[in-house]
C-alpha cells in the first residue's frame, strides 16, 4: 500500500482525471478530462508582434506556443 503522502501527491497530480471520473459517477457521461480556459493578460506590443510573426512563419498557434513556454518555465 502507498503512503498517504504519495497518495495525496498522485491525487493532486491527476486532479483533472479524478474530476472527470466524479462527473461520470454523477451523470453517467464521461466528459473531457482536460479543458482549456481563456485568460487575459498584457504583454509588450513589440513582443506580441514578434510572436505573431514567428507563429505565422512556422504555422503555429500563439496559444500553444505560450502554453508550452509556461509549462517549460514551471518545470
Amino acid at each position: 500500500m502507498l503512503p498517504k503522502k504519495e497518495i495525496k501527491q498522485l491525487a493532486e497530480k491527476n486532479r483533472d482525471l479524478l474530476e472527470a471520473l466524479e462527473e461520470f459517477d454523477r451523470t453517467g457521461q464521461l466528459s473531457r478530462a482536460t479543458y482549456k480556459e481563456r485568460v487575459n493578460f498584457t504583454i509588450d506590443m513589440g513582443v506580441m508582434r514578434k510572436l505573431r510573426t514567428y507563429c505565422q512563419k512556422n504555422n503555429l498557434k500563439m496559444s500553444n506556443v505560450i502554453e508550452s513556454l509556461i509549462k517549460e518555465k514551471l518545470n
